[in-house]
């Protein structure tokens, strides 16, 4: 199945020269996935909002100060591939080329609108992400800022003093707030007026109450239901208890989820592959098959490697963060670290990936025991 079908010619554009004032309006509204930047008439970049919130970049700066790059896409191309390039390129849009020129866009939401009715075969349980970030409610606006930034994301569970589910803060959430106060600020005002925005608790710009779901709804249903209300991901709660976090789903890890494959090697996933220097895809994924075999009975069905560049560097070498997780029939294993150059970084997190899945075959091993022993007790 291509991208023909799918992808659209009606989508939000500007001029490279255009204010970011109007990009800022642009977004909130009719909040685009993302912004096509042209420059005489050719496409030049995309703007996200995720851009646009962790920049501090005045209204009046123009628009090729924001624009970053964007996979592109041809109309022929393959739902899955177009997935996996969203997810690694880390980009809401991609531009879509026909016969050499831009013919318009193709974004997540329309890929998982495509392919709604085939993902009633997988549950909630099988495509969530366990290792979730949090802040509470006094957490203010540029903290929230900094960890979106830090971990690639664009949503995250407040709790309250109990340690309790009392809302979710997401970069619209804060598009939405950082326009509406600026609208008011003059010119003069403009430095001061952004310091005080990012102190604003986040309990004050919060979004609840919170859209959930459990581990057991399928994916269709709780894709929907995204679709539906224009949530970009729902907070996994235990059956028992809807005040607690167990985890988070989000349209990213459906698209995920399409480009598993049932190919003789495991699938690997990379996120941010544009850091890599001499690393390649085969590599990572040899890494990660030798620190699973020593656990011969845990089988990985999919790993997702994710890089970060810092801003800090060593002699021109930016310093890495690189996050691994793997999804298998054991369960969930994970490995991070950080070193100057995603080679460094790589091996670091490995090297705690390998640590954490010998605990968990230690863990399963003292189960087993456990489990034998309590057999032969009960046979005396």
């Amino acid at each position: 199945m291509d991208i023909a079908d799918i992808a659209t010619s009606d989508y939000a554009e500007v001029d490279a020269d255009e204010r970011l004032g109007k990009v800022r309006a642009i977004f909130e509204e009719g909040n685009p996935r993302g912004i096509v930047v042209t420059e005489d008439g050719e496409y030049a970049g995309v703007i996200t909002q995720r851009q646009l919130v962790q920049s501090h970049v005045e209204d009046d700066a123009k628009a090729q100060a924001l624009m970053g790059s964007a996979p592109m896409v041809e109309r022929t191309d393959d739902v899955r591939e177009v997935a996996r390039v969203l997810v690694e390129g880390a980009s809401k849009i991609a531009p879509v080329f026909e016969a050499g020129s831009l013919w318009g866009t193709i974004s997540g939401d329309q890929i998982l609108e495509a392919v709604l009715d085939n993902l009633d075969a997988l549950d909630v349980d099988e495509i969530y992400t366990t290792d979730v970030v949090t802040v509470n409610e006094g957490t203010n606006i540029g903290q929230v800022i900094n960890l979106f930034r830090e971990n690639g994301i664009s949503r995250l569970p407040v709790l309250n003093e109990d340690g309790y589910l009392s809302g979710v803060v997401t970069t619209h959430d804060i598009v939405d707030v950082v326009v509406r106060d600026m609208d008011k600020a003059t010119t003069g005002d403009r430095a001061g007026d952004i310091d005080r925005i990012l102190d604003i608790p986040v309990y004050d710009v919060l979004s609840s109450p919170v859209a959930t779901t459990t581990s057991d709804e399928s994916v269709r249903s709780a894709v929907q239901r995204m679709i539906d209300n224009n949530y970009d991901g729902l907070v996994v709660t235990p059956e028992d208890d809807d005040r607690l976090v167990a985890g988070v789903v989000t349209k990213t890890d459906v698209l995920r989820a399409l480009t598993f494959t049932e190919e003789e090697h495991m699938d690997v996933q990379i996120t941010n592959i544009s850091v890599l220097e001499t690393l390649t895809r085969e590599e990572i994924r040899q890494r990660i098959e030798t620190v699973a075999s020593k656990y011969q009975d845990m089988q990985v069905q999919h790993a997702h490697v994710r890089f970060h560049e810092h801003k800090e560097k060593l002699r021109g070498t930016p310093l890495i963060q690189c996050q691994i997780r793997l999804r298998t029939n054991k369960g969930q294993a994970a490995g991070s670290g950080e070193g100057y150059g995603a080679d460094t970084a790589f091996r670091v997190a490995t090297d705690k990936l390998e640590r954490n899945v010998l605990e968990v075959k230690g863990v399963q091993a003292d189960e087993e025991y456990r489990g034998q022993l309590l057999r032969k007790l009960g046979e005396l």
